[in-house]
């Protein structure tokens, strides 16, 4: 079971949220601490759906009005010869259609993620604890009572926040890049997105050690490609509409056992000091 750091490839990595499932069939009980979450998932997930994807749609439908009528505008003014352009052009904004509802769909997975991971914290918490308990034969807990716990988590969610919005602006202007810049910041935007998910399907195993968040950021950096791999998955059982309503659990889950195999079984915990 013990793999050396290095060991862990993209592939291995990427099968983590699947080998709970392995679990809950020796361990039926484990049942207890899935349901409930998933059961708020879905009242979650119709909310969020509801209202997002109304609002997203809403939008997406401005901006292709005021695209028709700029290209409408275009194409009045081009000679007859150049008409045959028109269909390249609506296929053109098929695309861009298209690619608006990917993105919203993947950024309301995203949320929902991010939300059902802090309402089902209870039933999460326990999870994590009962697989480290199978994979290691222990639970280290480090306890520092409820007001520092709650301004611990706080303090993460901010963190994450800041990391988000100082990657967020380069990005933005890296667009103006025709081309390159926005392949870049496409790139580096899934990177960053996976770096969250790695930090959020992490946390409940790694947050019992009270591990400062650098030292989180350094376990996902030198476990690399296997947490990318892990992460990639992730990302797409979230993205994934009604699918993701009932995989939170599983990558959370798969997160703690990725983190006992590759960091626990090996030694490589950083010093919390």
């Amino acid at each position: 079971m013990k793999k050396s750091i290095n060991g862990l490839s993209f592939f291995w990595g990427a099968t983590y949220p699947f080998r709970i499932l392995k679990i809950l069939r020796t361990h039926p009980d484990l049942l207890s601490y899935i349901i409930v979450p998933v059961l708020i998932n879905v009242i979650l997930g119709i909310v969020l759906y509801s209202i997002l994807l109304f609002l997203g749609w809403q939008v997406s439908q401005t901006v292709m009005v005021n695209l028709t009528t700029y290209l409408d505008a275009v194409l009045t003014n081009i000679p007859n010869w150049l008409k045959t352009l028109e269909y390249f052009i609506l296929g053109l904004m098929f695309l861009v259609k298209l690619f608006l509802g990917i993105i919203l769909l993947i950024l309301t997975g995203f949320i929902l993620a991010q939300f059902g991971v802090i309402l089902g914290a209870p039933w999460y918490g326990k999870l994590s604890e009962k697989l480290e308990k199978l994979r290691t034969g222990k639970v280290d807990i480090i306890e520092v009572g409820i007001i520092l716990d709650i301004w611990r988590a706080i303090l993460f969610e901010l963190k994450k926040l800041v990391l988000v919005i100082f990657i967020a602006l380069p990005l933005f202007l890296f667009n103006f890049i025709p081309i390159v810049g926005t392949l870049l910041s496409t790139i580096v935007g899934i990177a960053v997105s996976m770096v969250i998910i790695c930090l959020d399907f992490f946390d409940s195993i790694l947050e019992r050690r009270r591990l400062q968040f650098r030292q989180k950021l350094q376990i996902i950096w030198k476990n690399l490609p296997g947490s990318a791999g892990f992460a990639l998955v992730c990302f797409l059982l979230i993205s994934i509409p009604l699918v993701n309503l009932l995989t939170i659990p599983f990558c959370i889950g798969g997160g703690t056992l990725f983190i006992c195999d590759s960091v626990l079984l090996t030694g490589t915990l950083p010093d919390k000091n």
